[in-house]
């Protein structure tokens, strides 16, 4: 007769060995995984870092301005001269490469993988608890076999992200494509469409403002994950933040926070206009 105070089945013991098995025998495969991610992220900070902040700041409020108006521009101004008079010019450009790098492959990876769930019942069902366990599994659980199997730094981070961030777009995009009325993939298949031109033609331009609502919150979710990625080597503003924990400094992780904050507030506005522009 067993108890519920003794360990019967040992779960961690078997995860554990997995994870070993998979460091030993297929570092090979992972490298290939952090390979593109890496050259990406690497293109991305490097570039940002070079061009002159003055630059980032037009570029970034001219982009604010045509999505929203010109209040939201001068806000983008703002935003961007207070960050860099706080010091963090360099960490947000940092957080900004490890976001648009995740967003990048968020977007790769999910609008096809959405695409796909919507236009097949059995796929969506299969797909569902996966995409559950991905956005109910605590960070901090996966961060440990992320480091085991490509290191630290701000790769691990992009990883992490990645996974963490890659749900919403999958959904959303899942549901977009089923929103759009049957009749119309039924006219267009009537008028003799193929089924790649029914997709590209009737469905994707019709769930586009669902999908720029998915890929509105994969940012945020990835911002959200820069202060628990800064804890496996990641840099960027979860540095400050981190650091202010680790040494009480109330101040020096309020200014790293307060900087992630605007800097969402930015890319929210940014994106949510620009879905509501598909929708008129």
């Amino acid at each position: 007769m067993f108890s519920f105070d003794e360990k019967v089945i040992p779960l961690d013991t078997w995860i554990t060995s997995l994870i070993d098995w998979l460091v030993e025998g297929y570092r090979w495969f992972f490298q290939a995984i952090k390979w593109p991610v890496e050259v990406t992220l690497s293109g991305i900070e490097n570039g940002l870092v070079a061009v002159p902040p003055i630059i980032i700041i037009l570029i970034l409020a001219l982009a604010a301005w045509r999505a929203s108006g010109i209040r939201l521009g001068l806000f983008t101004i703002v935003t961007l001269v207070f960050i860099g008079l706080l010091g963090l010019w360099e960490d947000t450009m940092v957080t900004l490469a490890m976001v648009l790098c995740s967003v990048v492959f968020c977007t790769i990876v999910g609008i096809p993988v959405g695409i796909c769930a919507g236009r097949s019942d059995r796929f969506d069902v299969a797909l569902r608890p996966l995409l559950d366990a991905m956005q109910t599994t605590p960070a901090f659980v996966y961060l440990v076999p992320i480091v085991m199997l490509f290191s630290i730094g701000n790769v691990a981070g992009v990883l992490a992200t990645i996974v963490f961030a890659l749900p919403p777009i999958i959904r959303l995009t899942n549901l977009g494509i089923r929103q759009v009325h049957p009749e119309l993939v039924e006219a267009a298949l009537a008028f003799g469409a193929t089924g790649w031109q029914v997709l590209l033609k009737v469905q994707i331009p019709l769930a586009l403002p669902t999908i720029m609502a998915g890929l509105n919150q994969t940012i945020m979710m990835a911002l959200s994950m820069v202060v628990i990625a800064a804890l496996i080597g990641a840099g960027g503003l979860g540095a400050p933040v981190v650091l202010g924990l680790n040494t009480l400094d109330i101040g020096l992780a309020t200014i790293g926070g307060l900087a992630i904050v605007l800097v969402a507030i930015v890319l929210d506005r940014i994106t949510q206009s620009l879905g509501t522009q598909k929708k008129t």
